[in-house]
């Protein structure tokens, strides 16, 4: 189970930004309550100036006009330009971009990216054979700002060097013409949260007097890609950058865009979120399974045949990409049946010979997701393991990363993401590094937290409003999908989609009738039945069928109806307290040692014909007496007498046929619940 928190915006402050901003009532709730509560911050959001949108001079950012002159005067000399890109859709879209540009005003372009095994940024080797060819430029794209000894030679092979990145600077900058990063503490725009694609939109601009108009419309179309892709916050620049971008994509002249966006089955009207789940991991799949130059290739591609050719192979990286990830989720799913301890530590920590490290970035976030933790996942490479962690809202990977430094070979990221490197021989002592981190920093692990905006009412749920929503797109990071609570919804009835992959549900909310649609939940392992109250948090979205346009429920997250969340955490931290060797609070222990007739009333409950989750077992039976911490310890006393079968990574549970008579007192665990009670 998450954790829930729901918005409660300010009534009159929403009714002044509806009244005086021209918003629809709905729009200016979620915008209240996300903090945007005053006219000047709504203009603000939505990037406006006189009630029109605009992108900032371009010649704010600092350096900015030097790169623009430096590159303009490499053209017109006919001096050799090695564009310097990264392997990510970012890099690689940025890497097209300017390369286009440049050989359209007749530039000696080319391009140079990193295989990932050379690693990120600017690689010395590489380097110098770029010099060995001639290069007499490069400029940096996506990558660069912490070159500090490649800058230097750079310098001493005699070639010149431009930067342009959005990564936060070191305390000292590489030497080289032109250091282009809105991130830089001298630097002066207004907007920082631009992506390495969209600096690289405002260096053509640049190079085009300043002028928006030709960049814009020849480029943003994957500048938005690459700014959904990168998660920057698609707040104010950001938001006029894809949003002109989703435009152009709709009609994309680019060849190979054209030929992605068939392969990968995208309807009209493309969205931020079909950006980001057809489009750009089928970019991001050049660089972790083939070479990144692939893509590049694609994106500059002008004859459609070729293109279908190579956007089919991006495709297939695509689906072997997809299949690597789940045979390694299979791997890991196999460990922590054997081994589900690993679930209760306050980080999981996960090692495994030969996982691809193109995705184990991937993993760790689909598990952090799916257990609520910060994740950190290693595999090897010859003598160092190299690893990526993702993590949840108020513990920082950054921070906990700085905290071990001492055994790692070398690491980077922020608070919710970050990779790393170490000898294999120093694994376990960086797992507990970790683990005691935790322990002296967060006695009570923060939890997985969805924010829903607002309560929405049963009369909100109709066309009209819900189709006001559309007024906050682009939607994506620092601008996310309005997430609503709705609380005592019931359910009528349950069916499946795809054969059973997914679930949809029929409910009525107050004298509402509306379908949800749950994805990716199978509809054997759904655990509640017609009749149930529940509480949801999901996205209301518009449907047309048959000429018929009506409102769904993409549902976010579900559990039945007047679930005292905090009571359930508290209990869940107790348990796996305990089962880390721990301990539990004396006042505590009468609380979690199950009586007979607890452990009789779970027993019935879990069924012998289906899996069925923690959760819901836990949710039929518990009361006063009952929490979740005894409840679990339930689980495992039952597990451990072989009267159960537990799956700790799909959280489920189902009760074995009891061929001989059992005996409570046999259990291990229980005995030493009873003496700590005694």
């Amino acid at each position: 189970m998450k954790k829930w928190t729901i918005g409660k915006p300010d009534p009159k402050a929403a009714e002044i930004l509806s009244g005086q901003g021209g918003l629809p009532r709905i729009c200016a709730d979620i915008l209240v309550s996300r903090g945007i509560d005053t006219i000047e911050k709504a203009a603000e959001f939505f990037n406006q100036q006189d009630g029109e949108e605009t992108l900032s001079d371009p010649f704010l950012i600092k350096d900015m006009r030097e790169a623009a002159e430096t590159l303009l005067a490499a053209v017109d000399e006919g001096k050799r330009i090695c564009i310097y890109g990264d392997y990510d859709c970012d890099g690689i879209t940025a890497t097209a971009v300017l390369y286009s540009y440049l050989e359209c005003i007749g530039g000696n372009v080319e391009y140079y990216i990193n295989d990932r095994s050379e690693g990120y940024g600017l690689c010395s080797d590489a380097v110098k054979r770029l010099a060995e060819s001639g290069v007499e430029l490069i400029v940096t794209v996506d990558n660069g700002i912490s070159a500090v000894n490649e800058a230097k030679l750079i310098s001493e092979l005699g070639m010149e060097l431009v930067i342009t990145d959005h990564h936060q600077p070191p305390d000292v900058l590489p030497e080289a013409t032109a250091v282009v990063d809105p991130h830089r503490s001298d630097d002066l725009s207004p907007f920082k949260d631009l992506c390495g694609c969209g600096v690289a939109l405002k260096l053509i601009a640049a190079m085009d007097g300043g002028d928006y108009s030709s960049a814009l419309e020849q480029f943003s179309d994957l500048a938005a890609i690459a700014t959904i892709a990168d998660i920057v916050p698609l707040k104010g620049e950001n938001r006029e950058i894809v949003r002109r971008g989703l435009h152009y994509l709709e009609n994309t002249e680019n060849v190979g865009l054209q030929a992605l966006i068939s392969v990968s089955g995208l309807r009209h009207p493309i969205s931020s979120t079909g950006a980001a789940f057809s489009i750009a991991p089928r970019i991001n799949a050049s660089g972790r399974f083939g070479s990144a130059s692939e893509a590049v290739e694609l994106l500059l591609c002008e004859d459609p045949d070729e293109a279908e050719n190579m956007a089919n192979r991006l495709n297939t990286l695509n689906t072997e990409r997809r299949k690597t990830e789940a045979d390694i989720m299979e791997v890991i799913h196999e460990s922590i049946l054997k081994n589900p301890e690993i679930l209760n530590k306050r980080i999981i920590f996960l090692y495994g010979e030969g996982w691809h490290h193109g995705v184990i970035g991937i993993v760790a976030a689909k598990l952090a997701e799916r257990f609520g933790k910060p994740v950190f996942i290693l595999s090897d490479d010859g003598e160092y393991a190299r690893g990526s962690a993702r993590s949840v809202e108020g513990f920082s990977i950054h921070k906990a990363l700085t905290a071990c430094s001492d055994v790692l070979s070398k690491f980077g990221g922020h608070s919710g993401a970050g990779g790393f490197s170490l000898p294999i021989s120093d694994i376990e002592a960086f797992d507990n590094a970790l683990q005691k981190y935790a322990a002296e920093e967060f006695p009570v692990m923060p939890v997985m937290t969805l924010h829903a905006d607002k309560l929405l009412l049963p009369g909100e749920l109709n066309v009209q409003t819900v189709s006001a929503l559309s007024m906050l797109e682009p939607c994506g990071e620092g601008n996310p999908q309005p997430l609503f609570a709705m609380l005592s919804v019931r359910l009528l009835d349950v069916s499946a989609l795809s054969g059973g992959a997914h679930t949809k549900l029929k409910l009525t909310y107050g004298n509402k009738g509306v379908y949800g649609l749950m994805f990716g939940t199978k509809t054997a392992e759904f655990p509640y039945k017609a009749g149930d109250m529940l509480d949801i948090l999901a996205y209301p979205e518009i449907n047309t069928y048959a000429g018929q346009t009506s409102v769904n429920l993409r549902i976010a997250d579900l559990r039945r109806s007047g679930v005292p969340q905090q009571k359930y955490f508290a209990a869940k931290n107790a348990y796996e307290r305990y089962k880390r060797g721990e301990g539990a609070d004396k006042a505590l222990i009468p609380r979690i040692v199950p009586e007979r007739s607890e452990l009789a009333a779970i027993y019935r409950a879990v069924p012998q014909t289906h899996d069925v989750s923690f959760d819901s077992v836990f949710f039929s039976v518990c009361s006063d007496d009952i929490n979740y911490c005894k409840f679990r310890l339930a689980v495992d006393i039952f597990t451990e007498l072989g009267l159960f079968s537990a799956d700790h990574y799909s959280e489920t549970v189902r009760r074995l046929p009891a061929e001989n008579k059992v005996d409570l007192d046999d259990s291990q665990l229980l005995a030493g619940l009873k003496r700590l009670a005694d």
